[in-house]
């Protein structure tokens, strides 16, 4: 008796080049949420494919209109792993920034994309990409938190002298983030 394990093993389980790949559940799930997110978008962001037929991997811009990185252009990598929609996408800032919730290396601290979250706000199956999109651009209005910073510099920098976080915000948006 020939078992599915003994044709793993063996390597003889035939593939056919005309056979079509199957469609993975996230990549099922990122053609509807990806038109949803593009409908959805708030004003000051823009999304950008390399690749339209890859939905996985995009750009995120973010052009604040107000606080204290308004002026400035800030792209996100989003990058959407294969267990989604039970893990949350992976997001790192491609822009030098100075702010409390966001690293010097581009790690974002939004608790929408933790997997596991002690304030109940993480990440959940029911979740979409427009609440990313949401979330991130927030990290720069109402999200944003002093009081529980990644990057803690910043956060303190700001406690200590308000003006001199501002002169340095403006800086890098002069530096790094200039439309």
């Amino acid at each position: 008796m020939i078992t599915l394990s003994k044709k793993l093993k063996s390597g003889s389980t035939p593939k056919k080049e005309d056979e079509p790949k199957r469609i993975s559940i996230r990549d099922k799930l990122l053609v509807k949420e990806v038109q949803e997110m593009e409908e959805n978008l708030p004003r000051t962001c823009k999304v950008n494919f390399d690749d339209h037929n890859r939905l996985n991997r995009f750009a995120l811009i973010i052009y604040p209109d107000e606080g204290f990185w308004s002026g400035g252009k800030f792209q996100f990598c989003v990058d959407v792993p294969e267990e989604y929609n039970i893990v949350p996408p992976n997001v790192t800032c491609d822009t030098r920034i100075w702010h409390p919730n966001i690293g010097e290396n581009g790690e974002v601290c939004l608790s929408l994309l933790r997997q596991n979250s002690i304030d109940s706000l993480g990440w959940a199956p029911t979740r979409k990409l427009k609440d990313v999109v949401w979330g991130l651009n927030s990290l720069f209005s109402d999200l944003l938190n002093f009081d529980d910073p990644l990057n803690v510099e910043a956060a303190e920098h700001y406690e200590r002298d308000k003006e001199s976080f501002k002169s340095k915000v403006r800086d890098y948006i002069q530096q790094y983030a200039k439309r």
